[in-house]
């Protein structure tokens, strides 16, 4: 599949599994180099890492805990030394959260999200735009989600999350547009994932039902849009939230 992208270095950040691993192998299949982030699937990692090898890409793990600081400037400058620079971020690792009624959340399970979730967006864009900013080149691209702007019970503190990094996004689309880097946020529906694999599966059925193309989302499906952002087709695209949803989701 060329589009563009072949030679190019992402980072990708929870990669091991799920939507990020579709992108490390559509990205890497594309001809990219990429670098496979992950916390504690390092079986996981690796064994995607093997699995483009063999397919004849290029890639590498690394392990951080993108709320880490420290780990992530440790990330950056060992993709860097493998690499030589790092042209696209995928900000996509998954902060935990519990799913239940506001009422029941404490101040603590909504600060642990929004917190988390914008540290390490924080974290790996800074780490990634000290390589991008003396190129002036680069591309940032956020995984969201439609729960930012749609409201799902039991979600509050994922939503919040969710929105701030939508916020956040198109602020630093702003800023670092004229300095030749893109912004953009995607936003899946309900994927078929690892991260979902605990949702009953007639609330699974209800979503498809009420999605015009009938079906929930799978990681590749996420990845493909991805994979558009990170190439030069998308090089006139920034402060874009993109909903990846099947259509269930029209603004």
């Amino acid at each position: 599949m060329e589009i563009g992208i072949r030679g190019k270095v992402v980072l990708i950040t929870g990669a091991s599994r799920g939507i990020g691993a579709a992108c490390a192998a559509t990205l890497a299949q594309a001809g990219a180099a990429v670098a496979v982030n992950y916390l504690n699937s390092g079986d996981q990692a690796q064994r995607l890492v093997r699995e483009i090898a063999a397919a004849g890409g290029q890639a590498m793990d690394v392990q951080a805990d993108v709320r880490d600081p420290n780990a992530v400037e440790r990330m950056a400058a060992g993709v860097i030394a493998r690499f030589g620079r790092i042209d696209v971020l995928v900000n996509n690792a998954n902060i935990n959260f519990p799913i239940k009624p506001f009422i029941d959340l404490s101040w603590a399970d909504i600060e642990d999200k929004i917190t988390g979730e914008l540290r390490a967006l924080y974290n790996c864009s800074q780490a990634v735009l000290r390589d991008m900013l003396p190129r002036k080149a680069g591309k940032l691209i956020f995984v969201s989600s439609t729960l930012s702007r749609y409201p799902g019970y039991g979600f509050a503190a994922h939503a919040a999350a969710k929105a701030a990094m939508d916020g956040i996004a198109r602020v630093m689309a702003t800023e670092l547009g004229p300095l030749g880097i893109t912004v953009n946020t995607v936003g899946p529906g309900l994927t078929d994932t690892d991260a979902t694999a605990g949702q009953p599966a007639a609330m699974k059925e209800q979503v498809a039902a009420m999605t015009p193309l009938r079906r929930i989302g799978q990681p590749q499906d996420v990845a493909r849009v991805v994979a558009f952002l990170a190439s030069p087709m998308a090089d006139y695209l920034t402060g874009q939230y993109i909903p990846v949803c099947g259509g269930a989701f029209m603004n």
